[in-house]
């Protein structure tokens, strides 16, 4: 089996893989062989070559797969998977509204550039949305264990995923999807386990800051800083031992040195955290939770790991069904 998972920007010199393939060992057992991460260049190329070497692959990707469900009411496709299959039918889609005036179902990130007086709540009237915790899916909200992430069309700041999503929507996703790439969707199609098979990738959505809890390793400040990721040495040593994963020698020196001196360095440890993550479910250190609802496993999905449901808000959560 062979686990891999990215870390997305819209900047394709941002995009980073890290990747492990499972093994027998030769006096029985099985172990990972952890490799250090390295551009993503072509996505399609990269899948392809996996998936050439004849074994399941498990692919984490740090971008949002789901849309929020009250943004899918309605619509007459059947999930997210045969929604993201048509937009290559509808390229107007991805185009980033500069102001509300252009905001609508069929055109809904926003916006290209900050707008004076802009709030969530415009932005979510304006797709016909009740509220603006409307924008955000199940996953997306607050737990008791970490803070909100970003509404999957907001495409503004440093807290944003839009981008991310309209990069890979829009240039690999969707043209793999309706040209038949063997790609399958968790947890649209099914559990992660169920799933996996020769000659098939599994994507799954994984978020960093989720995954750095559950292997229990903090940071003495910004990821963004080189010694803050150095520091996280001994805690992803241990958890890769705890995992069965054996670093490569290139990877203990990219941990050695947090993961490099340039603006790139977090995001190839934030794709040392998610492939960490992948392997935890593979090997159930973490169970392949999908809530019992509907709208995630038809249109919202899910963050693979997350166990932990949102806290009540002033609105409470969304119903199920």
């Amino acid at each position: 089996m062979i686990a891999a998972h990215a870390d997305w920007s819209i900047d394709p010199r941002k995009r980073w893989v890290s990747i492990a393939r499972r093994r027998r060992k030769p006096r029985g057992g099985v172990e990972w062989r952890a490799e250090a991460p390295r551009p993503v260049g072509d996505p399609a190329v990269l899948t392809a070559g996996l998936l050439a070497e004849g074994v399941a692959l498990a692919f984490g990707l740090d971008l949002p797969l789901g849309l929020p469900r009250g943004f899918c009411a309605g619509r007459r496709e059947a999930d997210f998977p045969d929604f993201l299959r048509g937009l290559v039918a509808r390229p107007d889609f991805f185009l980033v509204s500069p102001t509300l005036e252009t905001v609508s179902p069929e055109r809904p990130f926003y916006p290209s550039r900050g707008v004076k007086g802009m709030t969530r709540l415009a932005h979510a009237a304006a797709l016909g949305l009740e509220d603006a915790s409307a924008l955000s899916r199940l996953c997306d909200r607050a737990t008791m264990e970490r803070p909100a992430g970003a509404p999957v069309f907001w495409t503004l700041g440093a807290n944003q995923t839009g981008k991310g999503a309209i990069g890979a929507w829009r240039d690999w996703l969707a043209p793999a999807l309706a040209g038949g790439a063997p790609l399958a969707l968790w947890p649209f199609q099914g559990g992660l386990h169920a799933l996996l098979a020769p000659g098939r990738a599994v994507l799954a959505e994984v978020y960093p800051a989720e995954a750095m809890r559950h292997l229990g390793v903090t940071l003495p400040g910004s990821k963004r800083l080189p010694s803050a990721r150095r520091a996280a040495e001994g805690a992803l040593g241990a958890a890769m031992a705890r995992l069965g994963v054996r670093p490569s020698a290139a990877l203990k020196q990219a941990m050695a040195a947090g993961f490099g001196m340039d603006a790139a360095g977090e995001d190839r440890f934030d794709s040392q955290l998610g492939l960490l993550c992948l392997i935890a479910v593979l090997e159930g250190a973490r169970p392949d939770f999908i809530p019992d609802d509907p709208w995630v496993r038809r249109w919202e999905g899910w963050v693979l790991g997350q166990t932990a449901l949102p806290r009540p808000g002033p609105g409470g959560t969304p119903a199920a069904g």
